[in-house]
């Protein structure tokens, strides 16, 4: 498939995941997730053809998806690993914690793993306050966090 096809196949299912959800109230994020999904990012070709079918402007879609955390303007690693940033993680040793891991993986906030396994995204709390620090991979909730536990957690998601 060359990169013209590949292109029209893109905005076709952009259009055809609108087109499913504008007819919602503030059909935007719904459809910005859909897209995510889908793509796992929101590709930059989206923003103009979801600013045309919901009559706003490509700034307004963009501001959107660089207000809101969880979207990704490229792919992620095969696992996300989310850590909390909030006050009572902080406290509790997060900050310490999370600069020793994204060291050992060789990234930065947002990055990607070279073997392309684990993604780390900041997150500002996950609602574990009282269990700090606390992380979520994949959408399960890890907390009581220390070195040891997130060094075994990473090591299963590379598995």
């Amino acid at each position: 498939m060359n990169i013209r096809a590949i292109a029209e196949d893109e905005a076709s299912r952009i259009s055809a995941i609108i087109e499913d959800l504008k007819h919602l109230e503030g059909p935007m994020l719904p459809i910005l997730h859909e897209i995510q999904a889908t793509f796992g990012f929101v590709p930059e070709s989206a923003k103009q053809i979801i600013a045309t079918a919901l009559n706003l402007s490509r700034a307004e879609v963009h501001g959107v998806i660089t207000f809101y955390h969880d979207f990704r303007d490229h792919p992620s690693g095969r696992h996300v690993l989310k850590l909390c940033r909030a006050e009572a993680c902080q406290s509790m040793g997060g900050e310490p914690l999370a600069e020793t891991l994204l060291s050992r993986l060789g990234i930065d906030w947002h990055g990607t793993t070279a073997d392309g396994a684990i993604t780390v995204e900041p997150v500002f709390c996950l609602g574990l306050c009282a269990q700090a620090p606390a992380a979520m991979l994949d959408g399960e909730l890890h907390a009581r966090l220390d070195e040891h536990c997130l060094t075994d957690i990473v090591a299963e998601a590379r598995r």
